[in-house]
């Protein structure tokens, strides 16, 4: 929990300082003998100390002119990890040299920092025992009852990512298509938003040939998970935001290494990261008009199972060479956009998916891979990443690139050759996006880090990129 508060009676303290400044320390850590000469505030030192039974965690920010959003959520979750190490549930947090180089600009980031530095996924452990902490804000002298609401909305935003982070963590056995349609309908419950699964036969009737081709390699039947949120009754836009959502991704016939095996319960990243956006954006209760759509399946193989060099036909109507069995997400992808034109009226989407290796080699694990046909649309996106903190990079699109995916016995093949992959994978999914503003996103190198590259992080799902999904449709409210 976070509390702001003006006391200093508990058992913990955090304080922050920057580089040759020892302005914000207590005279009474100032005065402990062998202290003062190692506060240095180098960006990240940390210094911990009892001084009569009350812990001190002291962490360095670096140069005053030098400390951006990124740098104060890592310091802060840096704090915290301190405290829940050391077993305190109860301290204070002085945010005055934040409050003083940010205003109110910093409270999102230092939220974040606090929630997601203390996440842990306790998993499925019989023994596990949560750490239930609270924060409380010191430095804050006006504007409180303001102060606290942003905290509110910033906590919901932040849950939405750990809501992703949670369900990208669980294993496959534990989260089936139909198992996260059932925790979808409790969040939309809780956060008011409407929703909606879709069954083999309901499927079958809206013609979803290339999805339900995929789905149909396993006996954990295929769901089509629709939430709808609609915080703007005075429009009749709707935004689509279409997230793979393969639970288990063996490659199919087109077996994954042994080694990566590992990774295959995270493949429905994309749609975890539309369900924390549209939770955030419904218990904000954003003005906004939003449609979420995860095609949830798995990909196996069994006698069911589609081939390379089959031909399968999609809900558009396009038919589709297979060359690569583990190229499926586009499958289903294709699928899901069309539904979300022709059904939910849709007047632009985003696609997001862990999609291909190819966006790791040339990104690694810090950047989303982008493609669109609309840069107004993107530089939204942009803007919204710049107070969400993550990063996009946007590949080009030259028709010779489309080129690659030509058939000579379908409409489109389901893969280029072996370069380009990332290109021509949001390619194919764009073809299938008409004339929308559509962006495409693929979060495999950003959705999954082992060891974590920022404090923030942990091993194993990032939540990435819920928060942009969040300020991009809720730009303006917080």
């Amino acid at each position: 929990m976070i509390s702001v508060s003006g006391k200093r009676d508990y058992k913990g303290q955090v304080i922050f300082l920057y580089e040759d400044d020892s302005s914000y320390i207590p005279d009474e850590v100032l005065e402990a003998r062998n202290i003062s000469s190692t506060l240095e505030g180098k960006l990240y030192s940390v210094t911990n100390i009892y001084i009569s039974n009350k812990f001190y965690v002291i962490v360095g920010l670096g140069g005053y002119r030098d400390l951006d959003m990124k740098k104060l959520k890592s310091v802060v979750a840096k704090s915290v990890k301190q405290m829940k190490k050391a077993g305190i549930e109860e301290y204070g947090m002085d945010i005055t040299p934040f409050i003083q180089r940010f205003d109110s600009q910093c409270l999102f980031h230092l939220v974040e920092g606090i929630k997601l530095g203390n996440y842990e996924f306790y998993g499925y452990k019989t023994d596990k025992k949560e750490y239930d902490y609270t924060v409380f804000l010191q430095g804050i002298h006006k504007d409180i009852n303001q102060v606290k609401e942003i905290i509110h909305k910033a906590e919901n935003i932040v849950d939405g990512i750990i809501i992703a982070r949670d369900l990208v963590n669980a294993p496959a056995n534990r989260l089936t298509p139909e198992l996260l349609s059932q925790e979808v309908i409790l969040l939309g419950d809780k956060a008011g938003f409407e929703v909606e699964i879709l069954k083999e036969d309901e499927l079958e009737e809206l013609n979803m040939k290339a999805f339900l081709t995929v789905g149909s390699s396993s006996g954990n039947s295929p769901r089509l998970i629709v939430m709808r949120y609609k915080g703007d009754s005075t429009s009749d836009k709707v935004a689509g935001l279409v997230g793979k959502g393969v639970t288990c991704d063996t490659g199919g016939y087109c077996l994954k290494a042994s080694n990566t095996m590992g990774g295959i319960k995270g493949d429905m990243a994309g749609g975890a990261a539309v369900i924390g956006a549209i939770y955030g954006l419904a218990m904000n209760k954003v003005k906004t008009n939003v449609v979420g759509i995860i095609p949830a399946c798995e990909n196996r193989i069994s006698r069911e199972s589609y081939i390379p060099g089959d031909v399968i036909d999609s809900m558009s109507g396009k038919t589709i060479e297979i060359i690569n069995t583990d190229a499926e997400g586009r499958l289903i992808l294709a699928d899901a956009i069309t539904y979300g034109i022709k059904v939910e009226g849709i007047d632009k989407v985003i696609d997001i998916a862990t999609l291909t290796s190819a966006v790791v080699a040339a990104l690694g694990f810090t950047t989303t891979g982008v493609l669109t046909n609309n840069t107004e649309f993107y530089d939204k996106l942009i803007k919204a990443s710049e107070k969400s903190g993550e990063q996009f990079w946007r590949f080009p699109i030259y028709d010779e690139y489309r080129d690659m995916l030509k058939s000579d016995i379908a409409d489109i093949k389901n893969m280029g050759k072996d370069y380009l992959g990332t290109v021509t994978a949001g390619l194919f999914i764009g073809s299938f996006a008409e004339k929308l503003p559509w962006i495409h996103m693929d979060i495999a190198g950003t959705a999954w880090v082992n060891p974590p590259i920022f404090q923030y992080q942990s091993e194993g799902a990032t939540g990435a990129p819920v928060t942009s999904l969040y300020f991009l449709f809720g730009m303006g409210d917080e």
